[in-house]
């Protein structure tokens, strides 16, 4: 039977919610049980604000992953728990995670945090706590071959991804599109959050000097961390464990797709 829409979703997100602490507590005691290191790099003690990060003894990528900077957004740190259960990770992937940047905003279904900040606007000022701290990890890590921001949208008719590559190398956008499309329909709207889209991919063009408030994605390569960013969008209008398993197919279909070129 075809998963339709819940159409829940009216002028913000209505959809099922997560318990952010038990998922944050699962997160860490998958990450200790499966020899993963932990920090928290969280500047207060209400919320742990994890990074996690896993080095393989013979590398052919490395990735950063990262998810939950809008707290009306669940798919995402749901996702990366069931795939730091199952872990089935490739071994060859290097891997830093961090499942949850935006804890406070999960208590009340909030895009933005306890203070009414949208974190992923916060990246060229870092004016909130949860910026600043995850800066500071961000830089203590090496850079990583690619990034993938892992996000939900509630007016989205189906998946979609912006895609950051300035230098134009390789990318897996329409592999990764492809793959989803089996699991999850693809957004074919034109214009995306007011950007122009091509069955589903975006490549945003415009200057970074131009755009006085920077998202996460667009810091990392701005600062030369990666060169090629992926920002995955599902729709947040269909049930929750739908939208984890678009997501987790899209994540590993990046990883693997990255993985076949080296």
């Amino acid at each position: 039977m075809m998963i339709k829409p819940l159409e829940k979703n009216n002028g913000g997100y209505f959809g099922e919610t997560i318990v952010i602490s038990d998922v944050l507590d699962r997160i860490a005691t998958a990450a200790k049980i499966h020899g993963w290191i932990i920090e928290n790099f969280s500047q207060s003690t209400e919320l742990p604000l994890y990074g996690l990060s896993r080095i393989a003894k013979h590398e052919r990528l490395s990735a950063y992953i990262s998810s939950g900077i809008h707290g009306d957004e669940p798919g995402g740190p749901l996702t990366l728990l069931e795939m730091l259960e199952a872990n089935t990770w490739p071994n060859d992937v290097s891997l830093y995670i961090c499942p949850c940047l935006n804890p406070t905003g999960f208590k009340n279904n909030t895009r933005e945090n306890s203070i009414g900040i949208d974190l992923n606007r916060d990246y060229r000022h870092f004016n909130s706590t949860e910026t600043k701290a995850h800066k500071s990890w961000i830089e203590s890590i090496p850079s990583f071959g690619i990034s993938i921001c892992v996000h939900e949208d509630w007016e989205a008719k189906g998946f979609y991804l912006y895609e950051l590559n300035p230098e134009k190398i390789n990318s897996a956008s329409l592999e990764i599109l492809n793959a989803v499309s089996s699991v999850c329909p693809i957004d074919q709207s034109e214009l995306i959050d007011g950007r122009p889209a091509n069955c589903g991919l975006l490549k945003p063009l415009e200057s970074p000097d131009v755009r006085p408030l920077w998202p996460e994605a667009l810091y990392i390569v701005q600062n030369n961390k990666t060169r090629l960013s992926y920002t995955l969008e599902a729709p947040s209008d269909f049930p929750l464990y739908f939208r984890t398993h678009a997501l987790r197919h899209a994540i590993e279909t990046t990883l693997n797709a990255h993985l076949s070129e080296n």
